[in-house]
């Protein structure tokens, strides 16, 4: 009873920003209507199964991706509930118990999203299999997600790590990539992926692809309790104090104080370097040998050029990495700040230079994925314009990273988290891809990454440059995105900041 509880009591917290809920539930159907096409499509084009089988897969990856973000929160911003909790005599277990039981009706809810989104859709029929599967999808990532929340403390950095975890898991999984590749066999979801979409692998021996799939969801979950419940302990927080030097610029103290704070966290500057070098250079090894067409702009006029698939590959890729990464650095410089923001502002600290350190710090992080992710694909594709290839991936960052403070104050971290994966993805991944077709459809026109893809396309494919509009398009982006992003923080840090697994 005690379980049940608190089970209760910890999603009554969750629900008391009802955001969180209608975003948990939206996110889902959007990914599965939108995406799952063209995720079929790009399965197809590396040599997974494609067709129906993906489509499917779908409700699995988007219930995946939730689940763990829903659980991380749940457990890292309740961490100093739960070790008042601890200390007034509640035993470790059934605390952890409680936590993961609510981690289950919100997987439970995102689960039961994705098949509705998938029903919507007209993907597959429903069916026991795909109830099935879409549910162990939600459980091997609920642990991950707990297990990273009670290993990392910050949440750049586990947000970060999940989305990593996925996106490896996802495209290159059996799905999307080879399902025979050896490497692949021990991703999370190789085999709840494969029995999912009853695409036996023939390599599951005696247990099966069922049984290697129940495996791996139970033995995820146990893992997840067991390290939760071993790093449930109270401890003294430190204090941290801040000091300021009014010699310096109120800017450049601003600035100073906030590359100081990413100073301590070796861990996100390690991200930030391997998430996209590792996503790039994977990309790079499961592209087929074949030719793709892309429609350009070249010598004043639109044409459609034929390129050999592995010299471009990567190119076409690193942009995903850079707007992804750069949407949750702009998310969290805002969101970690809101605080001190709040209280140098009442100290009389004006705002703008206050808002120019943030964008500042902001620009930084942005600089530093992009030369990561521009040094990795330099090993693997060569631009016909460096330049100008270089110059539209800043671009898209500085527009993501903006992006991602005008999402940050409006959505809090969980909903923001959710609304930064997948605009970008959608966005990014899936309408700029030149992969999937020849030339971005209509909807993908007014969406903020059109622009910077266009732009840096024309200076990785082709020798002069012609995207003049494009370049003008994104520096109009940047602009309002600047604009608004300003309006937003304003106001942000006159807001109560909370610090539960509801904010």
């Amino acid at each position: 009873m005690t379980i049940l509880l608190f089970a209760r009591r910890f999603l009554s917290e969750y629900a008391r920003n009802p955001v969180n809920l209608i975003v948990l539930v939206l996110v889902p159907i959007v990914f599965v209507v939108v995406a799952s096409g063209s995720m079929a499509d790009t399965a197809r084009l590396l040599g997974g199964p494609g067709g129906l089988e993906v489509q499917t897969a779908t409700a699995g990856w988007a219930a995946a991706f939730l689940a763990a973000v829903a659980m991380y929160f749940q457990t890292r911003a309740a961490r100093a509930v739960d070790r008042r909790l601890v200390l007034a005599g509640l035993r470790p277990i059934r605390l952890v118990s409680a936590r993961l039981g609510a981690g289950l009706a919100l997987a439970l809810l995102v689960s039961a999203a994705a098949l509705l989104a998938l029903e919507i859709r007209g993907a597959a029929e429903p069916s026991w299999r795909v109830l099935a599967g879409t549910l162990m999808f939600a459980g091997v990532y609920l642990a991950i997600g707990a297990l990273v929340g009670a290993l990392v403390r910050n949440p750049v950095n586990g947000t970060v790590l999940i989305l990593f975890v996925w996106i490896v898991d996802v495209f290159f999984g059996p799905a999307i990539a080879s399902p025979d590749r050896l490497v692949t066999r021990w991703l999370p979801t190789h085999f709840v992926t494969l029995w999912m979409v009853d695409l036996p692998s023939r390599h599951g021996g005696r247990l099966g692809d069922l049984g290697w799939a129940l495996t791996w969801t139970i033995g995820s979950l146990a893992v997840g309790w067991l390290v939760i419940v071993a790093t449930t302990r109270v401890t003294r927080r430190r204090s941290r104090f801040l000091r300021t030097d009014s010699r310096w610029p109120r800017f450049a103290t601003g600035v100073r104080m906030g590359l100081r704070d990413y100073g301590r966290n070796p861990v996100l500057w390690a991200l930030l370097i391997i998430v996209p070098g590792v996503f790039i250079l994977m990309a790079e090894a499961a592209t087929p040998e074949e030719s793709t067409t892309m429609a350009l702009v070249d010598d004043g006029g639109r044409v459609e050029l034929t390129f050999w698939l592995p010299d471009v590959h990567a190119g076409t890729m690193a942009p995903i990495a850079i707007a992804s990464l750069a949407a949750l650095a702009g998310l969290f410089v805002v969101l970690d700040s809101r605080s001190g923001d709040q209280r140098l502002v009442q100290a009389g600290f004006r705002a703008i230079p206050l808002f120019s350190a943030r964008l500042a710090v902001i620009i930084f992080a942005v600089l530093l994925v992009t030369g990561v992710s521009l040094a990795v694909t330099a090993t693997v594709f060569d631009a016909r314009q460096w330049p100008v290839y270089a110059g539209g991936s800043v671009l898209l960052g500085l527009t993501y990273g903006l992006l991602g403070v005008c999402l940050g104050p409006v959505f809090g971290r969980v909903s923001g988290v959710f609304i930064a994966f997948l605009v970008p993805f959608l966005d990014v991944g899936i309408g700029q891809s030149p992969m999937l077709r020849a030339e971005p459809p209509a909807w993908a026109r007014p969406l903020p990454g059109y622009g910077a893809s266009r732009v840096l396309l024309d200076g990785g494919l082709t020798a002069d440059f012609n995207e003049i509009g494009s370049l003008l398009l994104a520096l109009a982006w940047l602009l309002v995105l600047g604009v608004a992003a300003a309006i937003v923080w304003r106001h942000a840090p006159a807001a109560p900041v909370r610090r539960t697994s509801g904010s």
